[in-house]
């Protein structure tokens, strides 16, 4: 099974996909970890600032992963924004059988009333250099991929109340494991 953890920069995908990897014993990867190597090979002329064109120029190599995890019957949590909301499309439903996905985001509310802890936990697994977020940016984002996983049938994990690691792990648990 493949399971695909999207949603925006900064609300925990990648915290919430290690803590899924330690309880499950499933390992994980970083779409950020992944765009890093095509940048710093020279594979690409786009920058960390290009996300939108990135996704989709990545998405061809991180389809064709997915296929060879499912055929081969394995197991694998991929997390990033990079993971577009028709992600769908690019699978037969033989694959779709075996991927199950969630987007993360952040309620507006939410955002506003904890903006200093949504920036002092960026880099609770991934050390990230000066990467403070446009409190604006963020809003529109989070609204945009909450709406994109509505339109494209994809469940999502809204993040409303406290951003409490282990409740959070939970719902993403629950989400990804029904049939």
């Amino acid at each position: 099974m493949v399971y695909l953890i999207g949603g925006s920069s900064h609300v925990g995908k990648t915290l919430l996909s290690q803590k899924l990897m330690e309880r499950r014993g499933v390992p994980y990867l970083s779409l950020d970890h992944l765009k890093m190597g095509f940048i710093r090979s020279g594979m690409t002329e786009l920058t960390v600032e290009d996300d939108y064109e990135m996704r989709y120029w990545m998405w061809p190599f991180v389809s064709g992963l997915i296929k060879t995890v499912c055929e081969n019957d394995q197991e694998l949590i991929i997390e990033g924004c990079y993971i577009p909301a028709e992600w769908k499309k690019s699978f037969s439903s033989e694959y779709l059988q075996k991927i199950r996905s969630v987007f993360i985001v952040m309620d507006e509310n939410y955002i506003k009333e904890n903006f200093d802890l949504v920036c002092g936990m960026a880099d609770a697994i991934e050390k990230r250099l000066d990467d403070r977020p446009d409190m604006d940016r963020l809003i529109v984002c989070s609204r945009e991929f909450k709406r994109e996983a509505i339109k494209n049938g994809i469940p999502f994990l809204e993040i409303s109340g406290s951003f409490d690691p282990e409740k959070l792990t939970d719902e993403l648990e629950k989400i990804l494991m029904r049939e």
